[in-house]
């Protein structure tokens, strides 16, 4: 864990607003993350989503995240989670832009 660490933070920057995905932070609803989207625009930084291997994240990357989220307290394939979150994020743009995609 310590090495995938290194390695995540490796591309990490001091501006990066860096959100860890992890099975203990804050679950949202697709409207609420396309608010904190929103939120993350007004920052002017790029934002980072950490996710981590199948033991989770190292404590350096969950210190170093500005927040943590929780795409569910369900377990799943790191694999499975990198699709899983970019689909919350198109959806969550979608939202903010007005398209139909969302029906929620």
């Amino acid at each position: 864990m310590a090495d995938e660490s290194d390695r995540l933070l490796a591309k990490v920057t001091p501006r990066d607003h860096v959100v860890a995905l992890n099975v203990t932070g804050r679950s949202l609803s697709t409207e609420a993350l396309a608010a904190r989207m929103e939120a993350w625009r007004m920052i002017g930084a790029d934002v980072v989503f950490l996710v981590g291997g199948a033991d989770g994240l190292d404590s350096t990357c969950l210190t170093r995240a500005d927040e943590q989220l929780s795409l569910s307290a369900l377990t799943f394939p790191h694999g499975l989670v990198r699709v899983m979150l970019a689909e919350q994020i198109y959806r969550a743009w979608t939202l903010l832009a007005g398209h139909p995609y969302h029906r929620g």
